[in-house]
Parts: structure tokens; sequence; C-alpha cells
């Protein structure tokens, strides 16, 4: 795990040693950097390539996806290079390959596509859930595809869109809102979340039940797993961030979040969980469970109506992406307060 900075290491006597001792004057906080304006719709989801590039993709309710591209020392953060169309109602989620050459989507219009960012075009669509697509993910070798839909099924799928199984049995009782893929290879797994107020995990080796993740009293809309693969995050409507351990499936502690949680994310390189409620941005340093950070909107929406709903951090950990549903992705970088 060392490409993931020395937080997700193994612990050594000396950084036990020396943490305490971090002077305030040191602590990290995230600064505004600026704002990607292009979308017309809530920015449901973004996703940054796992080697450090300018390159970000967004999706939308407005149907498009977005390749934008950062320009670190220009006058303005980026700019859209390119509007990806083809779905017909709004797009849930977007992921990327490992390489950073394809982009998967999955939308409201019930199937999902594989698009080739060097042009823009569809290579693949996927077809079999009878409902939205809420949820899709790559395994880390980029040969399996995982999806979760409005349908309560988990499909598998390889890159040429084939459903090669349908997790009918131990299933979730209603709609499958988030799956994702441990990055740990040694023990492959998918952790899948619904509204069945239930966090599953499941052997990737059989597609069998490995463990329910129960205690969330409202409906889970997100989960995260850690860059090692050790420990889950979900959150959702009872407005409780879970930490569970992935491998035996136990409840480690919950962090209050004071709002319904829309979406969630490990930091690639410090010790950190970040929570998007409907008001604004968490940031936990996990090491002693304090708030290191929290943002908020200038300009919050109407009542009802959630500010930030999709997050990704940079392969590097220093830039933080925050997908709004005022069409903005809002970009901050970590900085020292």
């Amino acid at each position: 795990s060392s490409q993931f900075g020395s937080r997700w290491a193994p612990k050594t006597l000396l950084d036990s040693v020396t943490l305490p001792f971090a002077s305030l004057a040191e602590m990290d906080s995230l600064v505004y950097r600026g704002v990607l304006s292009g979308h017309r719709g809530w920015v449901t989801s973004i996703a940054c390539p796992y080697e450090q590039s300018n390159l970000v993709v967004s999706g939308s309710r407005d149907k498009k996806l977005m390749i934008w591209e950062l320009t670190p020392d220009g006058e303005t953060i980026g700019y859209a290079r390119k509007s990806l169309g083809g779905h017909s109602e709004p797009v849930a989620c977007v992921v990327l390959s490992s390489d950073g050459q394809f982009a998967l989507s999955g939308s409201w219009d019930r199937t999902m596509r594989l698009w080739d960012l060097n042009t823009g075009a569809t290579v693949r669509t996927f077809q079999g859930h009878t409902k939205d697509v809420n949820s899709v993910a790559f395994s880390g070798d980029n040969r399996q595809i995982v999806s979760g839909s409005r349908d309560k099924s988990i499909k598998l799928w390889n890159t040429l869109a084939e459903c090669k199984y349908t997790i009918t049995e131990d299933m979730h009782t209603d709609w499958v809102s988030s799956v994702v893929f441990s990055p740990s290879a040694k023990m492959p797994l998918i952790v899948s979340a619904g509204w069945d107020k239930l966090v599953k995990v499941w052997n990737l080796s059989n597609c069998k039940l490995r463990t329910n993740l129960v205690g969330h009293t409202g409906v889970v809309y997100t989960t995260s797993v850690s860059p090692d693969g050790s420990l889950c995050a979900s959150g959702g409507k009872d407005c409780t961030a879970m930490l569970w351990d992935v491998n035996d499936g136990k409840h480690l502690y919950s962090l209050d979040a004071g709002g319904t949680i829309n979406a969630m994310i490990f930091s690639p390189k410090n010790y950190w969980l970040v929570a998007a409620t409907d008001t604004s941005i968490k940031v936990w340093d996990l090491e002693n469970k304090n708030v290191l950070d929290e943002l908020s909107s200038t300009a919050p929406p109407k009542c009802g109506i959630p500010w930030c709903v999709s997050l990704c951090w940079s392969a590097d950990g220093n830039t933080l992406f925050a997908g709004s549903t005022d069409g903005n992705i809002y970009v901050y970088e970590v900085g020292q307060a």
C-alpha cells in the first residue's frame, strides 16, 4: 500500500511517537481554489485517474459526461474539454479504468456505457438492468464491472458488456444505491449499500454474501473503502458515518455528520474521511476522530435541496472535487490553515 502514502502504510512506533506533537499551525485544511462550470444539472459523480493527471471526468443529471482539463498555472482552475452525450436520462455515476483511457457511466436510462476518453465515443452499451443504474465500479484489474440498480439487483459484467452474473441470493430487498470493489488484491470483495438500510460485503470469487453490516437506521446512500482495503465507511439518511472492519465485518465506530450523507470518500493520502452532507462537506481525521475542517456553500440552495452530492480526490490526495446540485464542481486544495 506504499502508493497511498504513509497514513495508510502500517503504523510504526515512530508514527505514534511523533504524531501527537504536531502543532496546531501545521494542521491541514482545505482551501477553495476555484470552480469548474459547464453542467446544467446536478453533478452526480466525479472521477479522477489513478495516476496523477490534469484530467477529471464528471457525470450529471443533464445526461452528459464532461471531460475537464485542469490548468494548474492558468488564470482559471480548468476548462471543459469535451462533452459526451448518449444517455437518454440523467447520469447517476461515472468511474474510470485504472489506465485512465476509459470511463464507465451508469444512468437512469437503465444502461451503462463504456466511453473512449480519447475520442469521446461510446465503445459499448450495457443492457440488462430493468430500472435505473445507480452505481458502477471497475475491478482493480479492469476486467470486471459491477453495477447496482433500482431494480434491487447487482450485476457483474465483462468489458464486452456481457452480463456474467446477477446476484439474486441474499440480495438487497430495496434499491441498490452504491457498489464498490475493495482495492485489496488478496481478498477480492464487493461492498454494496441499499435503501434497505444494509451494507453488504460479497466475495467476488463466488458472488456469495460474506457479511451483512447492520446498524444504519435509514436509507444508505453511499459507501467507500479505504485505500488499503481494511476499512469501509457508509452513510445516508440517518446522518451517521459508520466505519466497519471489512474483513471481519465488525462495526468499529460511528461519526455524527449532522445531516444526511450524500457522498463519502477516504483520502488516498491522509488518514481522513470526507462526507458531503446536505449543507456542508465535513473532513474527519480518523486518527483522533475529530472534525478537521468543514466547508459550506456561500450561496446554499433552497430548502430541501442538498448542496453537494459527489466527491472525488485527485490521485495524490492534494485536491478535492465536490459536485454540486447547482451544476458546478468546486475545487479545494489541501493547505495549511
